[in-house]
């Protein structure tokens, strides 16, 4: 439920923040025709996701137990870490460029294409957001599914999407309506140390299923054994899991490459916070 709410919150203010810009530089150029535009665009990209993600979903479920669903979840794993890391890295670099990025892209739109390219800006500005959270999201919901109270579970990850959203909405309503001063830079930075942990543990439980699979033969020897003291399948093993990458019983290939993957961006992600030294406050 963490999970998915920090998720969901980071991407829900972020989609917010992008949203904001666009239509702030229509206001600004008089171009306020483009409006219904970038609202179509939006609403495209997240029916797009939520259509997209649920009928996936639903179609791998339908292979439960299978080895085709352990094949499946195993590259959702590695493809959801990916995107966190290059996200959070991205943000990290880029979040003072964001606002000037996006007035360069809708002035370039406008000029070659009009409403229709306006449109597909958004759609793709914000559809990038969307199908970041979908692929984390369908994650979680696949290394949950394992477990004997899965579908409580899946529901409490929805409320904590639900949720994640919810705040997201209404911290971009105070920004841009109420005029509140907030620090996004080191929200960011916040939001993406904990994001690198979730990452770290998705490493681990891809190396898991590529090791159940047989794809992977190295490391298979487990390192220790506290399901007698926190179960992974119990509510604090659950947040464990999804904020520490704990497992009970770990291979000592997991470990390592829980640890190689933490040392690695924890580098990348200092290198690029050192030139981002002035903080972004909107």
């Amino acid at each position: 439920m963490l999970a998915t709410f920090i998720i969901f919150l980071r991407e829900g203010i972020e989609a917010s923040l992008i949203i904001s810009i666009l239509l702030t530089y229509l206001q600004k150029t008089g171009q306020e025709q483009y409006r219904r535009d970038v609202f179509i665009g939006v609403a495209s990209a997240l029916l797009l996701t939520v259509v997209g993600g649920s009928a996936l979903y639903f179609t791998v479920s339908t292979y439960s137990g299978s080895r085709f669903q352990q094949i499946f979840e195993t590259f959702t794993f590695l493809v959801a870490a990916i995107f966190l890391t290059l996200m959070t890295l991205w943000m990290q670099r880029h979040s003072k460029q964001m606002r000037g990025e996006l007035t360069q892209q809708s002035e370039l739109a406008i000029s070659k294409g009009g409403r229709f390219s306006m449109g597909l800006l958004a759609f793709q500005s914000v559809g990038r957001e969307g199908l970041e959270t979908m692929v984390f999201t369908l994650a979680i919901l696949f290394a949950n599914s394992h477990q004997s109270a899965a579908p409580l579970q899946n529901r409490l990850l929805i409320v904590g999407g639900a949720l994640g959203l919810a705040v997201a909405i209404g911290v971009a309503y105070a920004i841009f309506k109420l005029g509140a001063k907030v620090n996004l830079g080191l929200f960011f930075k916040v939001i993406g140390a904990f994001l690198m942990l979730c990452a770290a543990g998705l490493i681990a439980d891809a190396v898991e299923n590529l090791q159940r699979l047989g794809w992977v033969t190295l490391g298979n020897h487990t390192l220790w054994n506290t399901s007698g003291i926190i179960s992974e399948h119990s509510n604090v093993g659950d947040v464990l899991h999804q904020f520490l990458g704990y497992a009970e019983q770990p291979t000592s290939l997991q470990v390592l490459m829980w640890a190689l993957y933490l040392v690695g961006t924890i580098l990348a992600f200092r290198r690029y916070g050192q030139r981002q030294k002035n903080p972004t406050t909107v």
